[in-house]
């Protein structure tokens, strides 16, 4: 079995993976544990040590009941102590320089961390130092991945797409339905992709209740998550081309369509189960781009005049627009550069939108040295597009919005410095009242991972995780090392 094509030995290690090696590794963990047992008895070091236990205030998380075809909304708790301690890595000694490959998408569970490898989905079992070959399960697909979504229903199941064959030049032409638990593959639907003179149009995926849609350009389709049926297809129609998709709660898609030689978008709200479009929003004449940051509450990202989204437009459940938020002059940063390389126009990860406000990331504020950074999260209402809440990162620090937990706010910190520990923090976006989930720090060979541009970054069951994009080689001078792709932390038990 493989992650990709032949010859390699990172996509063949099963047949590398022979005692010797095996001995070195159990070394090498030996030597890591040594060294965190060392650094924690050493009072800091390898992990930080917090300061005690973290109380919720007045604006505990509130759980939203859920059926199991929904996508998936969890509720993260305070843990025992703020002291942070290693989870689980995921590393890699036996690429050759100058080799790479795509790992597109991290997904996680209570007990599994899920990694796309080139044209491979596998699990690890959290806890563990594991390498190549240590997989809990592995599901080869037909071809590369070229499409996924973020989202992960009640159910621990996940959506990609994939070529039709192992060539980076096939068709993006199928999607996979695979729990992320065992690592079944629960269904494989190939669909109907169109190609242009440019090559394929763009596809994209996304999930919401009951549904695994796509698009492909020319067209969209929706399928049942139990049992991979076709339910409604849609086609292209007055040059508007279904350009890709934002899931969750509900369901939006963006259609871009050309008139002689200029561009306009619209933005419409499916029904999941038929395709039929609810209401239909038509984006100003002049726009350059169009991102979707939540389906519902319904709040898109307009570049005005600029690649970079300079608006965030609210919508309402009949598709008419609620308020502007302007992003003063790139005061304010939403950043959806889909770093994965696909059709993503619902990757936006620094951006969060709760049920009445969104929050954003400011500017890095330089204070005389480019390690000494800091920033802000600002919160704006969705009624009135006026300012809410400001959080300060601190100096040393960088502060960016992850995910809602309920109704409170998960957010990273991020050390520019490396002096200052990292953390995970809870804000409360009523009371503006910070609470501390845990801190840490990392080696110095962690720390290429354990950022937002270059890494996806997953906060679920109580641990935090970064997962790369890419794994890389080493270089021609070293020729082999450890390549760090996966990072998890979590809190400390008392």
């Amino acid at each position: 079995m493989s992650f990709g094509p032949p010859p390699s030995s990172f996509t063949q290690s099963t047949l590398a993976a022979d005692g010797a090696r095996k001995k070195r590794r159990k070394r090498l963990v030996g030597l890591v544990v040594a060294v965190v047992v060392v650094a924690l008895c050493a009072g800091g070091g390898y992990l930080w040590l917090g300061t005690g236990g973290a109380t919720p205030d007045d604006g505990k998380p509130q759980a939203t009941p859920q059926s199991r075809l929904d996508v998936r909304e969890t509720v993260e708790r305070a843990p025992a102590t703020t002291r942070g301690q290693m989870a689980f890595r995921f590393s890699v000694d036996d690429m050759s320089p100058g080799e790479e490959y795509e790992t597109p998408g991290t997904w996680a569970t209570d007990r599994i961390l899920a990694k796309g490898i080139n044209r491979t989905l596998v699990g690890y079992k959290i806890g563990k130092d594991v390498s190549t070959g240590d997989e809990t399960w592995r599901t080869p697909l037909a071809g590369p991945i070229c499409g996924l979504t973020r989202h992960v229903s009640v159910e621990a199941r996940i959506a990609v797409l994939h070529r039709s064959k192992n060539d980076p030049e096939a068709p993006c032409e199928q999607v996979a339905f695979v729990d992320i638990d065992t690592g079944e593959k629960v269904w494989d639907k190939k669909f109907p992709t169109s190609k242009t003179i440019f090559g394929q149009d763009p596809t994209s995926v996304s999930m919401t209740h009951g549904t695994v849609a796509v698009t492909w350009g020319n067209g969209s389709a929706g399928y049942d998550m139990d049992t991979g049926d076709r339910l409604w297809k849609k086609t292209r129609v007055s040059g508007c081309e279904h350009h890709g998709l934002a899931g969750g709660r509900g369901l939006l898609m963006v259609l871009n369509c050309v008139h002689r030689k200029s561009v306009t978008y619209q933005v419409q709200q499916l029904n999941p189960r038929t395709g039929y479009a609810k209401w239909t929003y038509h984006v100003a004449d002049g726009v350059k781009g169009v991102n979707l940051l939540s389906a519902e509450p319904a709040v898109i990202g307009l570049s005005a005049g600029d690649n970079d989204v300079t608006h965030l437009v609210s919508l309402d459940d009949r598709g008419k627009r609620r308020a502007t938020i302007r992003l003063e002059g790139g005061r304010y940063v939403v950043n959806c550069s889909t770093a994965t390389g696909f059709n993503a126009v619902d990757d936006c990860p620094s951006t969060v939108v709760g049920d009445d406000q969104v929050f954003v990331t400011s500017r890095e504020d330089p204070h005389g040295d480019m390690v000494d950074n800091a920033n802000r999260v600002v919160s704006f209402d969705l009624a009135t597009g006026k300012t809410v809440k400001k959080f300060e990162s601190g100096s040393g620090q960088l502060l960016y919005p992850l995910r809602m937990s309920g109704d409170q706010l998960l957010a990273y910190r991020e050390s520019s410095d490396h002096i200052t520990p990292m953390g995970v923090v809870s804000l409360n976006p009523r009371t503006g009242k910070e609470t501390p989930y845990f801190f840490f720090g990392l080696p110095v060979e962690g720390w290429t991972l354990a950022g937002l541009e270059l890494s996806d970054v997953v906060v679920q069951n109580g641990r935090l995780f970064f997962g790369s994009r890419r794994a890389s080689g080493p270089s021609a001078e070293k020729k082999k090392e450890w390549s760090w792709l996966v990072i998890g932390i979590e809190g400390a038990k008392r």
